[in-house]
């Protein structure tokens, strides 16, 4: 059996938050034991690595464990990992004894019943569930046999928010016992320069330990490793117990000599805004406090202390008032009051003696807050040049007065009418947070969960310090008109000190020479005007230099972003506006491989090939079925068939050529990539071309700018890179992985990539040895074409551009087993007949049935001239 040859796809990139653990053996209770018996464990851990990239704080991460089962019988093992909530999982796989399962991320439904049917047929399977404040659990179980080796390997992606003036990343660190071979990696590329990097382990308690750790930083890089030996790793010098298990931080941040920079790679850019050094606008904020009895013991008086150091903190300029709201609504002053010494120390008091009393009227309370800072602001008694803010706290459901949420978020965004941000803040668990963060996501703000922890008060005066110095308003990134598409988010209500506006998009012209970006605000004085402009020259040379891009690292980061804000907005929409947003948020997660509220990882399982399971999933709402995306294949006599984008119909036809024919199925001058077909006939070939059937017998596959081409047939893959050239039989499951292109062959399915949007599947139909007549024979399918050129030609490439036909003049037969039309395509007016096709893409053995308007005369009509321009000498 062949070898999976892997290769490094992607490079750069970390995340925020991550806990892992591993392989465990769940019938093994776990106990002190001594070193000798620690190795003669069933379940030996003896590799755990965590590679973390980043490169313009995107991160990308690696978390590999590998594990033995050293047993005389199968064992199940299993791996667990904690991530963080904001990030998106990309890939899992499995390796057994040399053998690679990848993943593939589908669309939640389709996902979800796969992973019934293996718990209903006793599979194993794993799911992602929220668990903790910041982290969704990552869990896969698998039988291991007795004497193998198993690899678990999970990567994920995440956009690193700037937080109170850094970058931290977050992981805990879990191994649950001694490893081999245990190693934390991280790498950092910023093209800013790299300002300061710190990393720490609450774990780390002496001289020893401290050893394992190293950190430096210089120019535009920075390295963390954390490395330490079996010895290092004890609880104490004869313990066979692990001291690995805690919090492991790493901090850092960027050089801010300017306040924006722009960085552009293959005609995507993001634009990162953080200016330093400004002044802090006065601010105008109404607290909403829910005082109802559910409130009683520890939060009602973690919320006082909370709202007692924040006082502490507040300006002499600012101005502020308190609203508590139960079944009424109390105020601590009928206007907003400026925080002078005397008026904080009467503030003190207020907080000190709040008492709650009945149920929750949230409505009231809001509207209260809100009409009070809009009236400041029309009747001039609050500073022209300052901001406004209303933070509510609850910890439930309005349940007096206006009690329905849809209601109350109609009042709220009727009075705010987009002047200022509202932030919701939940308390506990029985709060309705959905509600809340809808609430604030419509109305310029976020939501934050408070947990009933010891430290809530922190939690409280944490939030409360991220939105506590504004330096900015009315803030707006403006580009060029007409030299961008598909931008995200670039307007916001405030700015704060401390944290960074981050603005993706695409280049109309990719090969444009200059770039400019302006942001417009206004700051406490004055309004201002910040502008960046780039030489994309002078960009690329200085981004040659680092070791941690590939090429698509802010292609992803657009997506992540614009993912993320979609399903923001989605929160809030309703009927077709809802369906639009879901249906984009889909398509982008399946192209990105991202997991997801609308995705989930499904991957095949090892015992069974012709089995799937359901394995990552991420928290979400109801799953939406999109429209089916458009499809091009040749399979069976041979048909081909194809999905016409914009239209709901297919059209199909039949090209038949004598056994030998070279077909030219696919030619993009563009990228470079031709696909040719070779047709075979059956062993019994009739003299009568109309009675013989013919098929797909060789495909192949070229990327001139590559120097790679592959060659399939119904015996082998012939994969040649270069010089380099790699055989494998159709009985091998092989993963070959690379910068610019990905190869799995799994028995009956050959899928091969280029980059991100250009996938090709070959499947291999086989019939019974003994059979008379037919011959084993190949499908081609064409999954993803969304970076092929509108220049591709060819009987499938042809179709990569709109086509627009109308069908009309329906008839019968006379039995009424065919349906008769009349099309008019090209300028021409075809006689069609509607037929139904095989589609093998999802189910080898079996396929689906795809109805389709038939072509007659190979195609005439539709395809560009005739049939015979499109037959070619040989293969390649």
């Amino acid at each position: 059996m062949a070898s999976a040859r892997w290769l490094c796809l992607l490079v750069a990139l970390l995340s925020s938050s991550v806990a892992f653990g591993f392989p465990r053996s769940p019938s093994r209770p776990r106990e002190k034991r001594s070193v000798v018996e620690e190795k003669a464990g069933d379940i030996e851990v003896y590799s755990t690595k965590v590679s973390c990239k980043v490169t313009s704080r995107f991160s990308h991460n690696v978390v590999t464990t590998s594990a033995v089962n050293r047993a005389d019988a199968a064992k199940e093992v299993f791996f667990d990992v904690e991530l963080p909530k904001t990030a998106f999982i990309t890939n899992f796989t499995l390796t057994i004894d040399g053998v690679t399962y990848p993943g593939n991320v589908k669309e939640k439904e389709v996902a979800k019943k796969q992973y019934e049917k293996a718990v209903s047929q006793g599979k194993t399977a794993g799911l992602v569930k929220a668990s903790g404040r910041k982290l969704e659990k990552f869990t896969v179980s698998v039988n291991v046999a007795a004497g193998s080796n198993v690899t678990f390997e999970l990567t994920y992606e995440e956009l690193l928010k700037r937080n109170k003036g850094k970058y931290e990343m977050y992981l805990k660190v879990k191994p649950k016992q001694l490893v081999k071979d245990f190693e934390i990696l991280v790498d950092i590329f910023e093209p800013q320069g790299i300002s300061m990097l710190d990393a720490e382990a609450s774990f780390i308690t002496n001289d020893l330990l401290e050893s394992a750790l190293t950190k430096s930083f210089s120019g535009k890089k920075g390295h963390v490793s954390f490395k330490p030996s079996l010895d290092q790793q004890r609880s104490c010098p004869t313990c066979g117990e692990t001291l690995l298990n805690g919090d492991f931080i790493i901090t850092y941040d960027v050089n801010r000599e300017t306040p924006a920079n722009v960085q552009i790679v293959n005609g995507y850019f993001v634009h990162f805004f953080a200016p330093q050094g400004l002044p802090v606008v006065p601010k105008n904020v109404v607290f909403v406090i829910d005082v109802s009895g559910s409130m009683s013991g520890q939060k009602i008086k973690q919320t006082k202390d909370a709202l007692l150091k924040i006082l502490e903190d507040i300006k002499e300029e600012d101005y502020l008032n308190f609203i508590l709201f139960s079944h009424d609504v109390t105020t601590w002053k009928d206007t907003l009051v400026q925080a002078t010494p005397e008026n904080i120390q009467e503030a003190r008091e207020f907080v000190k003696n709040i008492a709650l009393r009945g149920y929750t009227n949230i409505n009231d309370g809001l509207m209260i807050a809100i009409n009070m800072l809009n009236k400041a602001r029309e009747e001039h008694t609050v500073p022209e040049r300052s901001t406004s803010t209303v933070i509510m706290l609850t910890d439930g459901e309005p349940n007096v007065g206006e009690s329905r949420p849809d209601k109350i978020q109609e009042n709220v965004l009727s009075a705010i009418q987009g002047k200022f941000p509202l932030y919701t803040l939940g308390f506990g668990r029985d709060v309705n947070y959905n509600f809340l963060e809808s609430l604030a996501l419509e109305n310029d703000g976020f939501a934050r969960r408070i947990y009933e922890d010891s430290d809530a008060t922190l939690q409280l005066q944490g939030f409360y310090e991220e939105v506590a110095n504004p330096l900015l308003t009315g803030v707006e990134v403006e580009y060029p008109e007409n030299a961008i598409l598909d931008l995200t988010r670039n307007t916001y209500q405030h700015f704060y000190d401390g944290s960074e506006i981050v603005v993706a998009g695409r280049l109309v012209d990719k090969d444009m020479n200059n770039f400019k970006a302006d942001v417009k605000g206004h700051g406490a004085l004055t309004d201002l005007t910040f502008t960046e402009e780039v030489d994309l020259k002078e960009m690329e040379k200085a981004l040659q230099e680092q070791d941690y891009i590939f090429g698509s690292y802010i292609e992803r980061l657009w997506a992540y972003l614009t993912i993320e804000q979609l399903l923001d907005k989605r929160k809030n929409a309703h009927g077709s506006e809802k369906e639009n947003l879901t249906a984009q948020a889909l398509e982008l997660s399946l192209k990105y491989h991202f997991v997801t509220p609308l995705t989930s990882m499904v991957v095949t399982k090892p015992e069974d090939s012709d089995n799937q399971m359901d394995i990552a999933d991420k928290p979400g709402e109801a799953s939406y079925q999109p429209p089916s995306n458009p499809y091009y294949y040749v399979d069976g006599d041979p048909h081909f068939i194809i999905q016409v984008r914009g239209n709901k119909d297919a059209i199909c036809f039949n090209i038949d050529e004598e056994p030998g024919t070279v077909l030219r199925l696919i030619q993009d001058p563009i990228t470079g990539l031709t696909v040719n077909g070779q047709i075979i006939g059956d062993k019994g070939n009739s003299s009568n071309s109309k009675n013989r059937k013919t098929y797909l017998g060789k495909v192949g596959i070229v990327n001139a700018p590559m120097d790679f081409r592959i060659e399939v047939t119904t015996e082998k893959i012939t994969q040649q890179n270069g010089a380099a050239q790699s055989t494998f039989s159709w009985l091998d499951t092989v993963t070959v992985t690379s910068e610019r292109f990905s190869l799995k062959i799994n028995r009956e399915a050959l899928v091969v990539s280029f980059g991100e949007g250009i996938t090709f599947k070959v499947v291999l139909h086989q019939v019974w040895k003994k059979q008379a007549v037919h011959l084993n024979y190949l499908g081609f399918y064409v999954l993803d074409s969304d970076k092929m050129s509108t220049k591709s030609h060819g009987l499938l490439g042809q179709f990569f551009r709109p086509l627009a036909f109308k069908v009309s003049d329906f008839n019968t037969d006379n039995d009424h087993s065919k349906i008769h039309a009349t099309m008019l395509v090209k300028k021409h007016r075809l006689a069609v007949t509607r037929g139904y096709q095989k589609d093998y893409r999802k189910d080898v053995h079996n396929g689906t049935h795809v109805s389709c308007w038939f072509i007659h005369n190979n195609g005439q009509g539709v395809i560009d001239g005739v049939h015979s321009d499109y037959i070619v000498p040989d293969l390649f």
